[in-house]
């Protein structure tokens, strides 16, 4: 069989929001088939062989079937080469640590290509796995070589240089769990969980309650020490020193044996244990000098460092670390020994390790070889240890083992130094004793500290610290109900006046006591100002005005086509309103060819609706009307006429809320209940064209299923000022 010419990506979007696919970030690839359209899987000789042996864990793919081996079943019928390229992405970003399951592939009405989308929370990553997957598969196909572990070794390096470290991540996780939407705010770690004025800050493990005092405080080592001992905190006795001599001289002072360490490092650099002689001492000085701006000498306290996680003024998470040697054989040097024990799965250079590669090189290392007189071309003898490094490693987890005296001290620490989370560096015998009984101390206080120790323990259960970070931002975050870090937001969908829609219900929502932002083809607005005069009804306008501190409430214009190019910028709204299903017409280049296709597009404004929320929608028009049923909140119908068979249905049937106009008045009604807002004569603007009567009765319903009253919108409609 020739050589198939590769299946071409003609291009490739990514939807950073809830689209007619999903409700997260995505990325959808058009892409042209070619001869390929005659050639279904079981069409190409050895290719499900081929593949299946690359990717075996293909076999859990359920696909359609509904059950583990679905997609191996798809495969043996015969499925189309797009919908094999969905899976094997998925299956790369599995592989590469990114779990991901969902994807789908649709053709087009053009024969031979179609659209397949695969869901992926960062961009860069995406188009990785995507080109990864599509050199994969011409391989397949054509019988040729594929280097699967280089493919996916550059998906991780992807993953590495632009998505979240694990600290971060797990945060962001632990509120997704809760339901709080977050934004990344640049391409580091700083996230922002919630919307608006909702809204909190993180930083790795810093939020914008952290202190900046208390983080000074806390990298000076000195200063954090001398503020412990005065609120009786345990700590080892130590003296700022300024060259190797002085070092000798307080050491003298202090009693051997001692620790010398930068007085504000971090990571354990610099930091040297157990100093019993002069010369080690003085070499042990420029390891510390160079890893901070001061070195201090102290006294060195016997047992084994443990690190304790407070956030909120609770420990939350503790583990212990282990010194780390090797056991020689009388046959293998040092540094065969180390290559072994760097074989450790547990080991690596990239964050997700819970354990370091240790390396011979480093000057902590060398110092600690050279006190036992060994080198890495050393062959150990049998049974000798030869001790690595003495500090770091913390990865034990023990927080069921401290002893309540030692959780005392913990907390009380934090709070002496200010820090709302803190990473206690403790040195103990045991956890499970009081502190001062044996002997034990708080040696440092640091702010931003990891969790992956916590997260990935090399021993000992996981702690589920992002949950507790979280509930420290977010009090009550974890009941049932709760709105934490939301706004309430109002989404538009439409073409008709929707502009217009957009900012009178903006208006009656800051009438209400909420200052609110609207972002519309009209420009941005916050609390009645204009900020901004170009079209801000897109994806990063929206984002624009949900990163705004200053917006209690923000109301956001959207249309099918930002939906298609973009998705939407909020993950749920609390009321979604849809006008009209227009403007189908221009929208052929996403392969919409007639009204018919339109509901699945602007049913996306609807979909988001939060379960408390309201969809409210134009009666007068029934394929917007029959979205209603997609609705997971209250259902508003507005109508031209009392008579519109649909809106009287809602009433009869659901007992429901309905905005209507009848013999020149506008009507609110709930079921067979009804009172008129006014006439529509009586109901103008403060300045402005008469509005269009639908329009009006779509931002009364929106208004009104915030929860506004009726005299404030009437009052508000007459107070409002529309003009360019």
């Amino acid at each position: 069989m020739p050589r198939f010419e590769d299946i071409q990506l003609l291009r490739a979007t990514y939807l950073r929001g809830p689209s007619i696919w999903t409700y997260r970030p995505a990325l959808e690839v058009w892409l042209a088939l070619g001869a390929l359209e005659q050639y279904p899987s079981n069409k190409v000789p050895g290719f499900n062989e081929r593949l299946t042996a690359w990717l075996p864990d293909l076999v859990e793919h359920h696909c359609g079937v509904g059950e583990r081996g679905g997609f191996i079943e798809r495969l043996h019928e015969g499925t189309w080469m797009g919908h094999v390229l969905e899976h094997i992405v998925i299956e790369l970003l599995n592989l590469s640590g990114m779990p991901a399951k969902f994807g789908q592939t649709r053709e087009t009405s053009t024969r031979g290509t179609y659209r397949m989308v695969f869901r992926c929370p960062e961009e860069a990553v995406a188009r990785t796995a995507l080109a990864q997957g599509h050199a994969l598969i011409m391989a397949a196909i054509n019988d040729e070589s594929f280097d699967l572990k280089s493919a996916i070794q550059a998906i991780k390096t992807t993953i590495d240089d632009n998505y979240l470290g694990p600290s971060t991540a797990c945060i962001v996780d632990a509120a997704l769990e809760r339901h709080i939407p977050h934004v990344r705010l640049n391409d580091g770690n700083l996230v922002q969980l919630g919307y608006g004025a909702a809204q909190r800050r993180i930083w790795t493990a810093e939020t914008d309650q952290t202190s900046a005092i208390a983080e000074g405080i806390a990298q000076d080592k000195d200063l954090t020490k001398r503020l412990l001992a005065a609120a009786g905190v345990p700590v080892p006795e130590g003296i700022i020193v300024a060259s190797a001599d002085e070092a000798w001289e307080a050491a003298q002072d202090i009693g051997l044996p001692v620790t010398v360490k930068p007085s504000d490092g971090n990571h354990a650099r610099g930091v040297t244990l157990e100093l019993h002689r002069e010369k080690n001492i003085r070499a042990a000085f420029p390891l510390a000098e160079k890893e901070g701006s001061q070195v201090i000498v102290e006294r060195f306290i016997e047992g084994t460092e443990h690190r304790v996680l407070v956030v909120g003024g609770k420990v939350v998470a503790a583990c212990r670390g282990e010194q780390v040697f090797v056991v020689g054989d009388g046959q293998r040097t040092l540094a065969q020994l180390v290559q072994e024990l760097n074989r450790d799965p547990r080991r690596g250079v990239e964050e997700e390790f819970p354990l370091e590669l240790l390396d011979l090189q480093l000057p902590n290392i060398q110092l600690e070889l050279a006190r036992q007189e060994v080198t890495a071309d050393t062959v150990v003898a049998v049974g000798r240890k030869v001790l690595l490094q003495r500090n770091g490693n913390m990865a034990i987890d023990c927080t069921d083992d401290l002893h309540p005296d030692v959780v005392y001290h913990a907390e009380l620490a934090a709070r002496v130094v200010g820090l709302d989370i803190a990473g206690m560096d403790m040195v103990l015998r045991d956890a499970s004793r009081p502190m001062k009984e044996q002997g034990g101390a708080i040696v440092e206080v640091n702010a931003g500290p990891s969790l992956l120790m916590h997260l990935k323990p090399s021993s000992g259960a996981p702690r589920p610290v992002g949950q507790a970070i979280v509930e420290h931002l977010f009090p009550g975050s974890g009941e049932k109900g709760s709105h934490a870090g939301r706004i309430p937001i109002v989404g538009v969908a439409g073409t008709r006046a929707n502009a217009f829609i957009a900012r009178l219900v903006g208006w009656l929502l800051q009438l209400s006591g909420k200052l609110t932002g609207i972002a519309s083809s009209e420009g941005m607005f916050i609390a009645g100002r204009r900020t901004q005069t170009s079209n801000t009804a897109h994806w990063a306008g929206a984002h624009r005005l949900l990163t705004n501190r200053l917006a209690e409430a923000a109301v956001i214009q959207s249309s099918a086509r930002s939906i298609l190019d973009e998705g939407l910028a909020y993950d749920r709204c609390l009321v979604g309103i849809v006008t009209d299903m227009d403007g189908w017409q221009e929208l052929a280049d996403h392969d919409v060819r007639g009204p018919e296709q339109m509901p699945r597009v602007l049913r996306t404004q609807i979909d988001v609706v939060l379960n408390d929320g309201a969809g409210v929608l134009n009666a007068d028009i029934e394929a917007v009307a029959q979205l209603a049923e997609l609705c997971d909140g209250e259902v508003l119908l507005y109508a031209l006429s009392a008579d519109n068979a649909a809106l009287a249905r809602h009433r009869a049937t659901d007992n429901g809320r309905a905005v209507y106009a009848r013999a020149g008045e506008i009507c609110l009604a709930t079921g067979a209940k009804e009172r008129v807002l006014g006439t529509l004569a009586a109901l103008q603007l403060a300045r402005g064209p008469a509005p269009d009567t639908s329009a009006l009765l779509a931002a009364i319903a929106g208004a009104w299923a915030l929860g506004i009253a009726p005299d404030l919108i009437a009052a508000g409609i007459k107070t409002f000022e529309y003009h360019d």
